[in-house]
């Protein structure tokens, strides 16, 4: 009878454990569907594209480690973000842009590509793409006509990733718009930028590329662009042809006009 007692305390022991077990692959499925489904993620300079980053990062925590302002954190469970892969939010603690970029070099597995900062074999923080400022110009008291340069002053790429834009205020007619201007080709999504804002929530932010950035499709042909405009050499013309293309444009026009009248 005792030996009956001690195998059903040993099975009941056991369900605990498997049913712990799968209350605990449950939650943590949760916390990775969250994780997976959170879009507003900035990662260290020079991180492989979301996906690839993802399936490269190991979750050892070097980068961390290695950044020398506590810029980065390891995501735990409750951050809706991947577990165990580097962030950072800029508002708290942005990106110093370190000459070294001493995370990258750490990283073991090339999650942080160090190729993809490197100019002529040298380290350069300048060519990371950490993400892209955005302004809110319905929130930015520049654009009220408040003068503020906060941003601009705080940008380590000054005069370059982001440039201020004069004009003349038509309401007072003595005063001037003091208006900062992002550009893409310039700007590394560091933070300094969103840190440095003066308004209670940031009126400029940086996003990850993907959402902050469009995209236009391959057949469109940047004519100033030499590199962009060879793209036409191979191109095939193709013509579609109208009952009003048959016209010239100033047939068309005039009977048009005579319609009208």
């Amino acid at each position: 009878m005792k030996k009956l007692s001690e195998r059903r305390e040993f099975l009941l022991t056991m369900a605990r454990g498997i049913g712990l077990a799968s209350i605990g692959g449950l939650v943590w499925s949760a916390y990775l569907d969250k994780a997976v489904s959170a879009p507003l993620l900035l990662r260290p300079p020079a991180a492989l594209s979301e996906s690839d980053f993802l399936a490269t990062c190991i979750k050892c925590g070097l980068c961390v480690e290695a950044c020398p302002y506590d810029t980065l954190m390891l995501a735990k469970p409750g951050d809706e973000r991947p577990l165990g892969t580097p962030f950072f939010i800029p508002r708290d603690i942005p990106c110093y842009m370190c000459p070294d970029i001493p995370c990258v070099p750490v990283c073991p597995t090339g999650a942080l590509d160090e190729s993809s900062v490197t100019t002529h074999g040298v380290l350069d923080i300048g060519v990371a793409n950490m993400g892209l400022a955005v302004v809110d110009e319905e929130s930015c008291i520049a654009f009220w006509g408040i003068q503020c340069d906060a941003c601009y002053r705080a940008c380590p790429i000054l005069g370059e990733a982001i440039t201020i834009e004069y004009s003349k205020n038509e309401r007072t007619g003595k005063h001037a718009f003091l208006k900062p201007v992002v550009h893409a080709d310039a700007c590394t999504g560091c933070g300094l930028c969103e840190h440095a804002c003066v308004t209670k929530k940031p009126a400029i932010f940086v996003l990850p590329n993907e959402i902050a950035q469009g995209s236009v499709d391959t057949h469109y042909i940047r004519g100033w662009d030499t590199k962009d405009e060879n793209r036409l050499e191979k191109a095939q013309e193709i013509k579609t042809t109208t009952n009003i293309s048959k016209k010239k444009a100033v047939d068309s026009l005039n009977s048009n006009l005579e319609d009208l009248y």
